[in-house]
């Protein structure tokens, strides 16, 4: 049976840390990519296959209904998976939808005008944030916030506190 090690939020999806430090770090075999638009988009999809091709991982690119049709047909074979996400909202819609995701890492989320830093590499508006405590509080994920294995853990907590929401 497989096994979701846990769920990473960074808008680059693969690349470098990703697929060297958090995979090797956690003992995983696949990284699989649950992004609604980018299942949809061969070319693009392709890109993403070919940038992973040396790491010796299994990669796949799945849309959420997808993702959780393998879950529930096979519980992902002997897949150990680092899932990878583009944005909360997709994390959210996979949750409701049944996929059991227990750790959540925030790790890559670019700034914008509208959105405060958590960590030097991770960004959020308020309606994400709300939606990190919904996840936390509603389906018991454990949520956080960190760029590499070896840097600092910031806990969700102290990210609410930025907007001024109690956990």
């Amino acid at each position: 049976m497989g096994e979701i090690l846990f769920a990473r939020v960074d808008d680059r999806l693969i690349h470098g840390q990703v697929m060297t430090k958090w995979s090797k770090g956690f003992g995983c075999n696949a990284v699989f990519v649950i992004d609604n638009n980018l299942a949809k988009d061969e070319y693009m999809k392709s890109i993403y296959l070919m940038s992973a091709a040396t790491s010796n991982l299994a990669v796949k690119i799945l849309g959420v209904d997808e993702a959780i049709s393998l879950w529930n047909n096979d519980k992902f074979g002997n897949y150990r998976v680092i899932l990878l996400y583009k944005d909360i909202a997709t994390v959210k819609e996979s949750i409701t939808k049944g996929l059991p995701i227990k750790k959540l890492n925030v790790g890559g989320l670019a700034k914008s005008p509208e959105k405060k830093f958590v960590i030097p590499s991770v960004s959020l508006k308020k309606e994400e944030a709300e939606m990190l405590w919904e996840l936390a509080n509603n389906f018991d994920v454990e949520v956080f916030f960190q760029t590499l294995p070896e840097s600092k853990r910031v806990n969700l907590d102290a990210a609410l506190k930025l907007f001024g929401i109690n956990m």
